[in-house]
């Protein structure tokens, strides 16, 4: 493994590093608990986060001139670029499938020659959002809970929970639906509870509620089905349940300020 860092160095509990890894940061590196960065992969840019339960599989490439910032609960698929080179901020909850591109610029031919593509923008991605596989994507602003089918090759921004697919990549929602559909709140207590009981995780220490008034207890994990928070205490169990939710079941992000 070779790791250089130039500023903040910080990698959290349980998180693994491949030895087969290459790091390369000019600022701050800071990853998350219970996170993965897998063999082959190398991230070479100004600076990097990346929050809990992230996953960088095997030969990915994360390169460019600014910052990559990845939230919690990230899944990134084998061979995938990541280019910084306009910056590249990504919210919680969002997959990237195997062997895609994410671009922040284009540029190659001679300005001197009168070349007109020499341009960077920033990538914005927002909550919940799934590029399915071997999608080539521009410097957008993808909205959350929107989708990318697999081969989509997209260049325009992509709206809240709609589903793009194509070359280019344009709407399908109409003909294939949306990524979500409505849940009630009595069905995704009855869910969690079901997850709780197929995890084998120690219910004692584990609780599913709708309201944070509720969390009452610096022993006890709370998994707030509302606004999809949940108390960090880091125990076994509560790694042990959120392990068991993901990738596909459901995905928690930490309570700030919690009690």
């Amino acid at each position: 493994m070779t790791i250089k860092v130039g500023g903040i160095k910080k990698i959290g509990k349980n998180t693994i590093i491949s030895e087969a890894a290459l790091i390369d940061i000019e600022g701050d590196f800071i990853v998350g608990d219970n996170s993965y960065i897998g063999p082959g992969v190398k991230i070479i840019c100004h600076s990097f986060k990346m929050g809990d339960y992230g996953k960088i599989h095997d030969n990915c490439l994360i390169y460019g001139y600014k910052h990559c910032k990845l939230g919690h609960n990230l899944w990134v698929g084998g061979n995938t670029i990541i280019d910084t080179i306009g910056g590249v901020d990504i919210g919680d909850n969002c997959g990237i499938g195997a062997y895609s591109q994410m671009w922040t610029h284009m540029r190659y031919g001679d300005t001197l020659e009168g070349c007109k593509w020499n341009s960077s923008a920033p990538l914005v991605v927002e909550k919940d959002v799934w590029f399915v596989g071997h999608c080539i994507v521009s410097p957008i602003v993808a909205k959350s809970r929107s989708m990318a089918m697999v081969g989509s090759v997209v260049t325009k921004n992509m709206e809240h929970n709609r589903t793009y697919g194509g070359v280019p990549a344009t709407d399908v929602t109409d003909k294939v639906g949306s990524q979500f559909g409505d849940v009630t709140i009595e069905q995704k207590v009855s869910k969690m509870i079901d997850y709780l009981q197929e995890s084998g995780a120690n219910k004692d220490v584990i609780r599913i509620i709708t309201d944070n008034n509720d969390i009452r207890d610096d022993r006890i994990s709370y998994f707030n089905v509302t606004d999809r928070t949940y108390t960090k205490r880091l125990s076994n169990e509560e790694i042990k349940f959120i392990n068991y939710l993901l990738p596909v079941r459901a995905k928690f992000t930490p309570l700030e300020g919690q009690k």
